[in-house]
């Protein structure tokens, strides 16, 4: 059976193309694994995945990821951290994160959902890294992933009881019912520019979308890595954001929405 698999032109260099049209067609490519991003459990035969390829001295391990945490792609790994990484029963999955192994590579996800606010359903964007964030120029084994929005004009949140401020000159691009990107205002004044960009346009729900038209204006809330994880419904994902909020990990902002 077809999978829907990604096979980056980088992995395909490495591996073949015999080799990677026996995955797309189903031959080689497993049904379930967990994510080597996010760790939950994935289908690719029922949605985007994509193959990760950790290459070190002298072995080549093939992962899989889900398309909405991170891109195909080739991560370069020492040959220690590749024979150390602990492969689960089934052996489909590595246990490395190509995020931690090349921290600038760390990818934001980012899930969807309604979140309820006094009394009314508001479009609402959670925005998890998939790896701690420093600051720009420094290294180390700090997170500055909240300071730093923090000083972008993002609201520290001790709960969610009402909208968030607007942050003003950021919005949500959403086009023909899909979340492109959200804008940021350009450092030079001109036209914004992307602060976070889909891998793939991310379908929405129709009520998201129909939330979004009526507000004209889409919430973001952000978190630091683990803090929220990948809820399959919204009122686990609100249970994540109120203990979030909570324990000092979470901020927000409204933005206008760009597009329909």
């Amino acid at each position: 059976m077809p999978r829907m698999l990604d096979v980056s032109d980088e992995v395909r260099a490495e591996i073949g193309d015999e080799e990677a049209d026996r995955l797309l067609a189903g031959d080689n490519a497993p049904g379930s694994y967990d994510c080597t991003s996010c760790r939950t459990p994935g289908d690719s035969a029922h949605e985007r995945t994509s193959t990760v390829l950790f290459i070190g001295d002298e072995t080549a391990v093939l992962a899989f990821a889900h398309a909405t945490c991170l891109p195909s792609q080739v991560v370069q790994v020492t040959e220690e951290q590749l024979q150390g990484a602990v492969r689960s029963i089934s052996g489909d999955t590595v246990d490395l994160d190509p995020q931690k192994v090349v921290p600038e590579q760390a990818v934001l996800g980012v899930t969807s959902g309604l979140v309820l606010l006094a009394g009314e359903l508001h479009p609402a964007l959670v925005v998890e890294p998939t790896a701690p964030i420093v600051r720009p120029g420094t290294t180390g084994a700090g997170d500055d992933f909240l300071p730093l929005l923090i000083e972008q004009g993002f609201m520290p949140l001790s709960e969610l009881s009402e909208v968030p401020p607007v942050q003003h000159g950021w919005s949500v691009l959403l086009a023909m019912g899909q979340l492109h990107a959200v804008l940021q205002p350009s450092a030079n004044g001109g036209q914004p520019v992307a602060w976070w960009q889909a891998h793939q346009p991310l379908q929405v729900t129709e009520g998201w979308r129909a939330a979004a038209n009526k507000h004209q204006q889409v919430l973001m809330f952000a978190a630091p890595v683990g803090s929220i994880g990948r809820q399959p419904r919204e009122d686990l994902l609100r249970d994540a954001l109120d203990k979030a909020a909570a324990n000092g990990k979470l901020v927000g902002a409204a933005m206008p929405l760009a597009g329909t």
